[in-house]
């Protein structure tokens, strides 16, 4: 069955170019109206231009859509505000969120300045706050929203020369745990794409032969149907791009439960090192303390 958001509206964070855009194209495609969010800096987040969010609108448009710009930075708590209030005046509601925007400022972390760590968790993780701040809200009262955040594989396994967009990355991982708790009850879901393409940001640590072939319409479709009603999963990661999709996951191997009635020590550690870190077993976990299955299952009943 075609999946359709006829009468949905969605807001995409930059979206001026690269996976944003394609993400914003395929939902007007599918009848969704978009806000296209970008401030048009440079990919280490350096100055503004309006043009390039308003070209994706005319494009959209141009293919027989319906979209409407907004230039407010993420890394504002107002412009968050701004660009949920975008999509209210505009259309009358939002039930779809995709928290996209990013820079980079790759340098070796003995070499690294404070500016270059806050101005990345600034985009990547206030930024992702300060939207969905104001649109978490709008998605409880009408007891429907989707979100899909943005990891990398840096903040999943780590790359060289990226602690400050590694550190950022991983810390969507946490946003995404809690929000798809307290979203449970709202029908509201919360889910993390981990992206492989040719963009803009990437473009600056990769030849170009990779950012020719790695088209960002080859991720879209994980992220187009995970912000879907048909999409019902909530919390998961998923690798996307180069002709891959894949989940990865955040275990729980089963360990060692000596419990504490005996005080164990750094020797009984050592001695029991390969028992501890075992994952032969592991499980995902919905929160601390359950396993997924046992939260599936628990809702299943339900």
């Amino acid at each position: 069955m075609a999946i359709s958001f006829e009468g949905q509206v969605a807001l995409v964070t930059g979206a001026g170019a690269g996976l944003g855009r394609a993400y914003a194209m395929d939902l007007a495609a599918r009848g969704a109206k978009v806000v296209v969010n970008d401030l048009g800096g440079d990919p280490h987040g350096v100055g503004e231009n309006r043009a390039a969010a308003q070209k994706v609108v005319d494009e959209i448009k141009a293919a027989g859509g319906e979209a409407t710009p907004n230039y407010d930075s993420v890394a504002d708590y107002d412009g968050g505000f701004n660009m949920v209030k975008t999509a209210i005046d505009a259309y009358g509601r939002l039930d779809v969120v995709i928290c996209n925007a990013g820079i980079l400022r790759d340098i070796a972390f003995h070499n690294m300045s404070e500016d270059d760590w806050d101005k990345v968790f600034a985009v990547h993780i206030k930024g992702s706050f300060t939207v969905l701040r104001a649109a978490w809200p709008v998605f409880r009262q009408q007891s429907y929203g989707r979100v899909v955040l943005t990891t990398s594989s840096s903040g999943i396994y780590g790359q060289f020369g990226q602690a400050n967009y590694g550190a950022a990355k991983t810390s969507m991982l946490g946003l995404m745990n809690v929000l798809k708790q307290e979203g449970a009850k709202y029908n509201v879901n919360v889910n993390t794409v981990a992206p492989v393409a040719g963009t803009r940001l990437t473009q600056t640590v990769m030849p170009q032969e990779m950012i020719d072939r790695l088209k960002p319409e080859l991720v879209a479709p994980a992220v187009v149907y995970m912000v879907s009603k048909e999409c019902q999963d909530s919390g998961l990661i998923i690798e996307a791009g180069a002709g891959n999709f894949n989940r990865a996951a955040i275990v729980k191997g089963p360990g060692l439960q000596p419990g504490m009635a005996d005080a164990m020590s750094a020797e009984w550690c050592q001695e029991n090192w390969g028992k501890i870190t075992s994952l032969e077993g592991a499980e995902p976990m919905w929160r601390t303390g359950q396993t997924l299955a046992n939260y599936l299952a628990e809702k299943a009943k339900a």
